[in-house]
């Protein structure tokens, strides 16, 4: 693991961006993620280029639409490159698009396989990141997410930790089932049931109920190398990142 970063997203309500950059460069984060609305025009993507430069944080991994990514690759290429994204994450897909039954999964994966290709030949990693959708039970042994990373050996995974629970099953069952394709993780915390409810039932990491102390551990055995703090709704970004930052060092003793 290679250090703490930040999703973007989850200052999405606090702007401007550039106070949240010098925010998180001032507590001690390497890094961020962005998401697709930070990726307009190239005067956009310049700014933001900038931006990230004068607070010393880079952006590895960076979220972009399945949209984006099948039908303008050589656009998202060209972002990745002006911004220094390594791994390009498609986060979700609408749930007018979602399959209903395991060969219409296993049809996805193989589309999401064929969309990643222009970026690993232009030398990048195409990852998938996990919600809780992809875990229903489709009758057999394997879950949506299964067939959607089956689609191909090179996809890389994003592991939601927080969505997993979310979708009934044991963050330290996937780690150990995919151990060799997981690049990033999100480190999301769940409140207690009936708890922030003001923050849609998310939890700052360490204030919730998973269990870090076994869960940092087992990520270390992948070869993740960026640990990305979320949070889907704070009422404080500031808070959130700070207080998460802090749990998240002591738990991995970094």
């Amino acid at each position: 693991m290679t250090g703490f970063g930040y999703q973007l997203y989850s200052s999405r309500n606090f702007p401007p961006l550039q106070e949240t950059l010098t925010m998180l460069s001032g507590l001690g984060y390497e890094t961020v993620e962005g998401y697709g609305a930070l990726f307009g025009s190239g005067v956009g993507q310049l700014d933001l280029s900038e931006a990230l430069n004068a607070t010393g944080l880079r952006m590895p991994t960076a979220h972009f639409a399945f949209d984006a990514v099948r039908e303008t690759p050589d656009e998202v290429i060209g972002a990745a490159r002006m911004l220094g994204v390594e791994t390009v994450v498609v986060p979700a897909i609408p749930p007018a698009l979602r399959p209903e039954d395991a060969p219409g999964w296993v049809a996805f994966g193989s589309e999401l396989a064929e969309a990643g290709k222009p970026f690993q030949d232009a030398g990048l990693e195409f990852a998938w990141h996990n919600h809780a959708f992809e875990l229903v039970d489709l009758g057999g042994a394997d879950k949506p997410l299964d067939l959607i990373l089956q689609g191909s050996d090179v996809l890389k995974f994003e592991i939601d930790i927080a969505w997993i629970v979310v979708g009934g099953e044991d963050p330290l069952d996937w780690l150990r089932r995919y151990p060799d394709r997981i690049v990033a993780a999100h480190i999301k915390d769940l409140a207690r049931e009936g708890e922030n409810l003001n923050e849609d039932g998310w939890a700052d990491v360490g204030q919730g109920v998973l269990d870090w102390a076994e869960i940092m551990p087992a990520l270390a055995q992948t070869p993740v190398r960026h640990l990305i703090m979320e949070h889907d709704n704070p009422s404080d970004d500031r808070r959130f990142a700070e207080r998460s930052l802090a749990a998240a060092r002591q738990i991995a003793g970094a």
